[in-house]
């Protein structure tokens, strides 16, 4: 009941500081360290020691997979130069860096204990970089950067720190660490590629969402432990088969299995999360006391967690700048200032402080090896991270514009939307009962209303936001009868359940619309696709007229959502949401390619002969 009564108490710990950190504006990962390291001197609050079995195999395998599956493959290839520098040389460079200035400050450490340290605080933290980055806003490249080398630092560093160990035992050669690094790389790579073949063959059979969810969850622990068994890297193994599973998942999942999976991950991997730093809190307690005991001077104690600290934020810093000197001629580079964000954003997590409880315990001044692990965590965790944002801010890094999101949103579910209308011509059928126009007109309704979340005009509702008001209050209605039933006893749980569940789903729905809408409207629309045509090319970008009205429109007497204009004429017309229709009119009569949003704010072009943005 005690560890019942413990494990309880966290959760709800972490939920609170969790709730907390969002009226704070201060991400929960920094507030969650705090708050442990207090609750570790409350009276009568056991002493709980991190076992690193418990985080490398309980705890880093589903953090692992949770990130990875979450990760575009796409973004991890297009900057996979960057993430490999940063997660195996970058590493490697640290862990001898740092065991550089140990055995320099701690007469009699050896170099083998000193570099085991070095390679324990050597690799930043998953968790902790990416929830900082995505809640301040950085750059999407930067973010993947971020979590590309957090996904596979870890093994690199777990490698060194095996080696070095091995050397503490005098059982390895030199020339064997290199051998042992190719094994546990190549080896967990072809330990999760077999992992992601074997479950992806299974979910182009199974269908059931939950079985589905099962397999997912035994997917990272199987592949870790598999992978360990051969002396190969269980990390890199998770890693491979998350991305390439995440990567596969609309081809060989159901649409309900990857709903189920999506929503049960991020519950887990939110209560991991946030669990892992409250549990690095907890351990400062007990780690000062044991260094209480230590033969070494405490001024000599605090220089070395210092300058360890110091080591491993000056080394990244000058690894990422250096590396942006000898790229700064090459293809798509790095601006400096996100550039130094990246390098800034090195806070180590759970498992550099698991990581430190591998070194063996008779080896001298453990104690001191695990204060100044957790020094790098909680320094790293509360100086970067709590500085990060207003360095976003004072150098001007821009955030993902939620405006070019939504205007690529659009953009790509019309190109769908065409591609399925496409396939709808090719289809043979007898339509005697109006199918098809049902089906035009949800595709329609579907697409009009990504492009109204565009409208930056405030004061006036879309159709599609009048749409989410009336059918989110005749929800209410039905759900309030549906209920009415129930209470009545009048209908089964199992078909009452079905049908509340089909409400909440169309509800869900409205709820995300509405918000995108909002977040949208606190932009400017400019993009920039990178993609183009001859069409867009031809007819770049202009000043709008000023005061644009539809006179289709008005000479109708109808009334227009959102406006464009025609840039080989100059016409105005109204947008697809409007009942006109009148942009779109004008170019089937005209074939006059491009139109540019006439509308406050926007500086987007829509090509109707290829389907792209400009």
């Amino acid at each position: 009941m005690e560890l019942a009564l413990l494990l309880v108490s966290m959760a709800a710990v972490v939920l609170a500081a969790t709730a907390i950190s969002e009226r704070l504006h201060v991400p929960a990962p920094l507030l969650l360290v705090v708050v442990g390291a207090a609750a570790s001197y409350l009276p009568g609050l056991p002493t709980i020691h991190l076992e690193s079995e418990v985080v490398l195999l309980g705890l880093l395998p589903p953090l692992l997979y949770a990130a990875a599956i979450q990760t575009s493959l796409v973004d991890f290839n297009a900057n996979r130069g960057s993430i490999l520098r940063l997660s195996v040389v970058l590493v490697i460079v640290t862990a001898l860096a740092v065991g550089a200035v140990v055995q320099w400050l701690v007469p009699g450490l050896g170099w083998a204990a000193a570099i085991a340290i070095g390679a324990v605080v050597a690799p930043p933290d998953a968790v902790a970089a990416t929830a900082v980055a995505k809640r301040i806003g950085l750059p999407r490249r930067v973010v993947t950067i971020l979590e590309g080398e957090s996904l596979l630092n870890d093994a690199t560093a777990l490698v060194a720190l095996r080696t070095a160990i091995a050397f503490l035992s005098g059982s390895v050669a030199v020339m064997d660490v290199g051998i042992d690094f190719v094994r546990a790389a190549g080896g967990g790579a072809v330990v999760g590629f077999a992992f992601f073949w074997v479950v992806a063959k299974l979910r182009r059979r199974i269908t059931d969402p939950l079985m589905d969810t099962g397999i997912s969850f035994l997917t990272p622990f199987a592949s870790y432990v598999a992978a360990e068994e051969i002396h190969a890297s269980g990390v890199i193994a998770v890693v491979v088969a998350g991305l390439l599973l995440g990567h596969k998942a609309p081809i060989i999942q159901t649409a309900q299995s990857r709903i189920t999976e999506r929503i049960t991950w991020g519950t887990v991997a939110f209560m991991l999360e946030n669990t892992v730093f409250l549990l690095i809190g907890l351990q400062l307690d007990w780690i000062l006391e044991d260094v209480s005991e230590s033969s070494l001077e405490p001024g000599r104690i605090v220089l070395v967690c210092g300058m360890t600290l110091l080591t491993v934020v000056v080394v990244r810093l000058g690894w990422v700048f250096s590396t942006l000197l000898f790229r700064r001629f090459g293809d798509n580079p790095l601006p400096a200032s996100w550039t130094f964000l990246v390098g800034w954003a090195g806070m180590r997590g759970v498992v550099t402080l698991a990581a430190a409880f591998v070194i063996p315990e008779e080896t001298e001044h453990r104690e001191l090896l695990l204060l100044m692990a957790f020094t790098v965590v909680a320094g790293t965790l509360l100086i970067q991270g709590l500085s990060l944002p207003l360095l976003t801010r004072v150098l001007g890094v821009p955030s993902p514009d939620p405006a070019e999101d939504a205007l690529a949103r659009a953009a790509l579910l019309q190109q769908a939307a065409d591609a399925g209308f496409h396939k709808l011509k090719e289809l043979e059928y007898d339509d005697q009962h109006g199918v098809v126009d049902q089906i035009r007109a949800r595709l329609d309704q579907r697409t009009f209303a990504a492009w109204e979340q565009l409208a930056t005009a405030t004061g006036e509702e879309t159709p599609s936001e009048l749409y989410a008001r009336i059918r989110g209050e005749m929800i209410d209605a039905e759900r309030a009868k549906v209920l009415l039933v129930r209470s009545k006893g009048k209908a089964p749980s199992d078909v009452v359940r079905q049908v509340l569940g089909m409400l909440d789903i169309e509800e869900s729905m409205l709820d995300a619309g509405t918000s995108a809408r909002e977040s949208v409207r606190t932009g400017s629309l400019t993009i920039n696709t990178g993609r183009s045509c001859d069409d867009l090319d031809t007819h770049p970008a202009i000043e709008t007229v000023a005061d644009p009205v539809c006179q289709t429109c008005l000479d109708d007497g109808t009334r227009w959502v959102s406006l464009r204009q025609c840039l080989e004429c100059g016409h105005v017309g109204c947008c697809d949401s409007s009942i006109g229709r009148h942009a779109t009119a004008h170019f089937h009569e005209t074939l006059h390619p491009v139109m540019q949003s006439a509308e406050p704010d926007e500086s987007w072009r829509w090509c109707f002969v290829h389907n792209l943005t400009g």
